[in-house]
């Protein structure tokens, strides 16, 4: 991948007016019509969707420990072909991300890989334990610069242990993710509790369970004066609960993942392990839900929750099947399907959820920039008109968990550009 001039011709850029975009080495120079450049690569946008580099908050990486299901550089592969050109690297590897150490590893790992930026996210707690605080600081003035700190996959549910976190990170301005899980109410879970669960006889998930740990963090967050993030933000109960909070001028923000915006737990009744996910899918209302939350802001951001298992943890019984769905390479055909097919989103309010916000909330540098002279190269070129059914023997990922085999997506990633080199060019990692 070599860094040159590339003049992007005829982009609908943020999905307003056509413009030619020219990139010179890591750089945007200008963006405006008529452009022409000696030597420059010329790509035919052909009305194409220009958007900021997406940033996904929220990526499980595996590695160290779990490359069986994932490496540094395959779901970098897989974010560059989604339009991603940074994501954060969630803490539950093994070992555990709660070190400087296996932070500045994991961020190594992502340099190496050039096809996105890895921000590594730090363990609240040594070995996602629940018990003590990792070494928050040390991991924020590690060369990987940690600004967001999670226990994901495990919820930080105890008060004391929360509140430090929050006056812990308070210091260098970072944020605390939380995995909104209330332990003693989810044991044994299997699917959301309502209607279809008590059909299948499975074990239930209620909303309450969510929707209480996200009552007592914002209320943490508001007494300490710190940030708090909600992690993958499932129910219409839990919308609410942020919308009052941001009315209070609490320092909240919360994501929505893609496969909760369009799938229901009504799918569950296929007993099909793919649909097992953590937290669950829940119903046609709290979808509805979701989505308008998104479209009004209350919900701040789209990401992913990309969570790659090998073939054998997901093809065996529900009850033994591991939790979770890959996300980085059909993110941006199911935000268009669900928000701007709908007409709940324009591309620049999906680039405001995809890009500009999660950069901020994360504070990655250099990322979620306007497409504008002067501003960083990460970019992505989406063909919008394109709908094709998921093909995961295509995906980049190591692993083809998706819930979405066979079903027609709209929306293609043709291009992505990281620092104005191209790591996916006509659908083709370089």
């Amino acid at each position: 991948m070599t860094t040159s001039k590339t003049l992007i011709r005829g982009a609908k850029v943020l999905g307003g007016e056509t413009q030619d975009v020219l990139i010179d080495g890591e750089t945007i120079t200008q963006v405006g019509a008529g452009l022409s450049a000696e030597g420059a690569e010329v790509v035919e946008a052909g009305g194409k969707v220009l958007l900021p580099g997406l940033v996904d908050l929220h990526t499980h990486l595996r590695e160290p420990g779990r490359e069986d299901s994932e490496t540094v550089l395959t779901g970098t592969r897989a974010a560059a072909s989604g339009g991603y050109t940074n994501v954060f690297a969630m803490a539950n590897t093994f070992p555990v991300a709660d070190t400087a150490g296996v932070v500045e590893q994991v961020w190594r790992l992502g340099q190496e890989s050039g096809y996105c930026d890895v921000q590594p996210i730090g363990a609240v707690t040594v070995g996602l334990e629940g018990q003590k605080l990792a070494e928050l600081g040390a991991m924020h003035e590690s060369a990987a610069g940690v600004t967001v700190f999670s226990d994901d996959g495990k919820c930080v549910h105890d008060a004391v242990i929360m509140r430090r976190a929050l006056e812990y990170v308070k210091a260098f301005d970072g944020v605390v993710a939380q995995h909104a899980q209330e332990p003693r109410l989810t044991e044994g879970a299997q699917m959301n509790e309502g209607v279809v669960s008590a059909e299948l006889g499975l074990g239930g998930w209620p909303a309450v369970a969510e929707e209480s740990v996200i009552a007592r963090d914002v209320l943490l967050a508001d007494h300490v004066g710190s940030r708090v993030h909600i992690c993958h933000l499932s129910t219409a109960g839990s919308v609410e609960i942020v919308r009052w909070a941001k009315s209070r001028g609490i320092r909240v923000t919360a994501e929505v993942t893609p496969h909760h915006l369009l799938l229901t737990d009504e799918l569950v009744r296929s007993y099909n392990p793919v649909y097992k996910v953590n937290p669950p899918l829940r119903t046609e209302r709290d979808v509805l839900a979701l989505r308008e939350a998104l479209a009004d802001g209350t919900i701040d951001i789209v990401a992913t929750d990309h969570a790659p298992h090998p073939h054998e943890d997901k093809d065996c019984e529900w009850a033994a099947a591991a939790m979770g769905m890959v996300g980085l390479e059909t993110a941006l055909s199911v935000v268009q399907e669900t928000m701007v097919e709908t007409g709940l989103l324009d591309w620049a309010g999906v680039a405001d959820r995809m890009s500009f916000t999660p950069a901020r909330i994360g504070r990655a540098e250099g990322h979620g920039r306007p497409v504008s002279a002067g501003e960083p190269a990460n970019l992505t070129l989406v063909d919008t008109a394109y709908r094709g059914p998921v093909d995961p023997a295509g995906f980049a990922s190591r692993s083809r968990n998706t819930p979405y085999e066979g079903r027609e997506l709209p929306g293609r990633v043709t291009h992505t550009w990281l620092r104005g080199k191209a790591t996916l060019v006509d659908g083709k990692l370089t």
